[in-house]
């Protein structure tokens, strides 16, 4: 049973002090990267942009590359900026660069920017005349995604503008990458358009002069469950967190993330009373009702009005009513429920708990939308094997 202090409410010491706290479990995170080393037998990039997927990615940054992760992979130059005033030097891919970012320094402090157009490559040569030093780059080419990356029919004139710079001392390309569209279906040969666009593409590069050391394809999908993608590298963003990202596949990794609030108010209500705003819940029997302090806000999403559950006290209850901007109430009928109960929102399926993957369904997204949607006021604590919070 839960201490007690004079006021007959658990103890404070046993609850965070925040309305609601991330966990974030370092352990799943380096067991998420040791299986991925498994499968793959190839070098891993942990992807670490929008603050590590909501879980902070310093701290998720260091666990990775602890668990043996070679490679930081980000969005934007500030964030591969930022890695480096953190005193974090492994090796770090930005991939949203373009002329009118802060090519200086991120040449200047070694990280290696991706170009996807003639521009941005000019505009990183420039950078490094000015600093002194040489950039390294690695080349993107689209292979079928339509979003990122030089076309097929620009890919050529990088190429040659790449090894023009790489002659005059300004750069040196150290790999060339795509992205994969369709990796997330488990049908067999799914990427293999992408793949001989991606060789192609290469063996153009190589003609030209170049002489990438490193062939990347594969993001978590395709690392996981499509050996002809992985290359020398694989990209892991959502597989680092636990997300598994292949449909009806399940390959062993850990949610890293624990989600939890508490019951703040409880109140017993007849049948028929209306719930929340527009009365989108009206009681069909006796009930007592839970409240929770977060919300929208927070990054709760308000589809779950309708089929969310959390946990209390190891057992599911719904949600019901609209949820609000901070609060939102759940119907525990008549189970014992106490001020200050923890309410888990987030957490293991082992355990009964909903995931990500369990909102995302219900919501219509997918679970790396829900991870990084959260926040607000929420606060973020990191749990290492040793129980150091």
């Amino acid at each position: 049973m839960t201490p007690a202090d004079a006021t007959g409410l658990p103890a404070s010491a046993e609850i965070p002090p925040e309305l609601a706290t991330r966990f974030v479990d370092h352990g799943a995170i380096a067991r998420n990267v040791g299986r991925i080393r498994e499968i793959t037998g190839t070098s891993v990039m942990a992807v670490v942009k929008a603050d590590g997927f909501g879980h902070g990615w310093r701290e998720v940054a260091l666990t990775a590359l602890d668990a043996g992760a070679e490679w930081l992979g980000v969005a934007t130059v500030d964030e591969a900026i930022a890695i480096r005033h953190a005193g974090i030097t492994a090796p770090t891919l930005c991939w949203l660069a373009d002329p009118w970012t802060n090519l200086a320094e991120a040449v200047r402090t070694g990280i290696t920017v991706s170009c996807a157009n003639r521009p941005t490559l000019v505009a990183v040569a420039a950078a490094a005349v000015e600093t002194g030093v040489r950039a390294q780059v690695q080349l993107e080419i689209d292979t079928g995604m339509s979003r990122g990356g030089a076309s097929e029919t620009e890919w050529d004139d990088l190429c040659l503008q790449a090894a023009s710079e790489e002659a005059a001392g300004h750069l040196v390309v150290t790999g060339i990458w795509s992205h994969l569209a369709l990796a997330e279906s488990p049908d067999p040969g799914v990427n293999d358009g992408q793949v001989a666009a991606f060789r192609l593409g290469v063996e153009l590069a190589r003609l030209r002069g170049l002489r990438p050391a490193l062939l990347h394809l594969a993001n978590s999908a395709g690392a996981l469950e499509h050996p002809e993608t992985r290359l020398d590298l694989v990209r892991c963003g959502a597989s680092l967190y636990g997300i598994e990202t292949v449909h009806d596949r399940s390959h062993g990794l850990e949610p890293a993330m624990r989600l939890v609030s508490r019951v703040t108010q409880l109140r017993r209500v007849a049948e028929g009373t209306g719930v929340s705003y527009n009365h989108l819940f009206v009681s069909d029997r006796p009930t007592t009702l839970a409240l929770v302090p977060v919300g929208y806000a927070d990054g709760i999403p308000r589809e779950l009005s309708r089929g969310g559950e959390v946990v209390i006290r190891g057992r599911r209850h719904p949600v019901v009513g609209a949820i609000s901007m901070d609060q939102f109430v759940v119907d525990v009928g008549d189970r014992p429920v106490e001020l200050g109960d923890e309410v888990v929102l987030l957490g293991s399926p082992t355990r009964g708990e909903p995931d990500a993957q369990e909102w995302a369904d219900l919501t219509g997204t997918i679970a790396h939308e829900i991870l990084t949607g959260l926040g607000g006021r929420m606060a973020r604590r990191h749990r290492y094997e040793t129980g150091r919070v």
